[in-house]
């Protein structure tokens, strides 16, 4: 019986410390990009997070969206009526790299949304934040991820 109640512990533990280190990476995402396009021209990118109950990581494969008005003109719209958008998963602290089921899910949101890239967003304590783009179609061959060496070819 004790040893139940100690797993069950450091368990509920591990748990409120996996939910910290998720927010501190969307967090130092967040401010990694802030500061990398805060020289960039007008329009400014906006970030909408989701966040589940008692602020915890919610459902689904989307952590974080980067979204500004588009400002070309397309036929049949006026200048500003589409948006671009990024959608970025964030991992936080130990937490395991996304499977090949999630970079599929990632690919289908994206196609769906028309989002123009899908970004991986890895943050440990005491590290800067590492970027990797999703590639555009499965490759056996290739990785799902190609890490990002310059961020301002994204943004």
């Amino acid at each position: 019986m004790a040893g139940q109640s100690i797993r069950a512990k450091d368990y509920k533990k591990r748990f409120k410390l996996a939910a910290r280190t998720q927010r501190w990476a969307v967090t130092m995402t967040k401010v990694c990009i802030r500061q990398l396009m805060s020289a960039a021209p007008f329009p400014r990118w906006h970030f909408v997070s989701f966040t589940g109950p008692g602020g915890r990581e919610s459902r689904g494969v989307v952590d974080l969206i980067a979204i500004r008005k588009d400002h070309k003109t397309y036929e049949g719209l006026k200048r500003g009526d589409r948006f671009q958008i990024i959608l970025i998963q964030v991992k936080g602290g130990y937490a395991a790299n996304p499977t090949t089921d999630d970079a599929d899910r990632l690919r289908a949101v994206a196609r769906y949304h028309r989002a123009q890239c899908v970004l991986l967003a890895s943050w440990k304590k005491g590290t800067p934040v590492q970027f990797f783009s999703l590639r555009t179609k499965r490759s056996p061959s290739h990785a799902d991820w190609v890490k990002v060496s310059d961020l301002k070819q994204v943004f």
